[in-house]
């Protein structure tokens, strides 16, 4: 079970942020240049035109011939529209491979199925397992349960076809980053009650899990960084509408309120020690072990939001992604 102290008792012990990673800080430096000062509902459109968190039609999926590519459109949940899923497929596999189920991020808002595709493709290529990206609607114009709903449909369409794509139904790992983190979590969540499909793992990179905004590095890293509490304020708004921040909001939508955390498969969760979501990926990984379940949580020290993508060549950026690289390749030969 994951709880929150109360915002006023919380308020009385937060000190000053901690420090930034020296070298992640003079990337930082540039990048707020290119970010917005400020976040709202009406200014989503424009967050849609310009900020490029796809990688987009330039990518090579294929990653010279290394995976045949196909974006095909699948039932999406009962009474809404279809959904196009993004399958990247080994081209030399010769049995059934373990498949990546990613969940992009774009803080409920923006972002597509090729949005932070590229690091799901590098796993691929190390562990020799597919990729299945999913496209899912975005907030406001669609709040939830549309996205999770999304997204749990194109997870059960993978595992149901798993067999005429190439796939192990036995070795499905889901994945996201930022949003899709917290869209994963829900999902692994979604699939544990509903009874299928059968997850291998859950990959968690700096998740969006806690509608509140109100854990102490919320209120730390408020205008620092990136995807500060006005940002994440902008993003569960959009999802949630008036029920931001109520007691009777779904774990589905926002995961830490979750109150049973037990029966969820292995979970790897990463964030930074500098960014809104620490506190929350922390509680999570908590209440995983309270659960009596399995998790390895990392907080990169002075890591802000999104420094992986964002500054790839840091020294902190590779001890992460070895990170995650060395977490999946175990559980996949266990």
């Amino acid at each position: 079970m994951t709880t929150n102290a109360s915002a006023e008792a919380q308020g009385s012990r937060v000190g000053p942020p901690p420090p930034f990673d020296p070298e992640l800080a003079a990337a930082l430096e540039i990048i707020r240049e290119q970010l917005p000062s400020s976040f709202s509902i009406e200014m989503i459109p424009a967050l849609r035109e310009g900020v490029a968190l796809s990688e987009g039609a330039d990518l090579d999926l294929t990653r010279d011939g290394a995976f045949a590519v196909e974006e095909r459109t699948v039932p999406g949940p009962q009474g809404a529209p279809d959904i196009s899923l993004l399958i990247c497929r080994p081209t030399r596999a010769a049995a059934a491979v373990p498949v990546v189920y990613h969940v992009h991020g774009g803080g409920m808002v923006i972002g597509d199925n090729r949005t932070g595709v590229a690091e799901m493709l590098d796993w691929a290529q190390e562990l020799g397992t597919a990729v299945v990206s999913v496209e899912y609607r975005l907030a406001p114009e669609h709040p939830h349960p549309a996205l999770v709903e999304d997204c749990y449909a194109g997870l059960k369409w993978t595992a149901e076809h798993a067999g005429e794509l190439g796939f192990d139904p036995e070795r499905i790992i889901v994945a996201g980053e930022s949003a899709g983190g917290g869209l994963t979590a829900a999902v692994a969540l979604l699939a544990r009650d509903r009874g299928a499909p059968a997850l291998l793992g859950q990959v968690l990179l700096c998740p969006m899990l806690d509608d509140r905004n109100d854990t102490p590095s919320s209120r730390q890293m408020a205008g620092l960084g990136v995807w500060d509490r006005a940002a994440n304020h902008m993003g569960w708004t959009a999802l949630l509408g008036d029920a931001r921040g109520r007691p009777d909001v779904s774990p589905y939508a926002a995961p830490a309120r979750a109150e049973d955390l037990s029966g969820l498969p292995p979970a790897f969760i990463d964030v930074g020690s500098a960014e809104t979501f620490r506190d929350e990926a922390v509680a999570y990984a908590s209440g995983l072990w309270q659960a009596g379940g399995r998790a390895e949580l990392h907080v990169w020290p002075g890591g802000f939001h999104g420094y992986d993508l964002m500054a790839p060549q840091a020294a902190l950026s590779q001890d992460t992604k070895a990170a995650r690289l060395r977490w999946l390749r175990r559980l996949l030969e266990n």
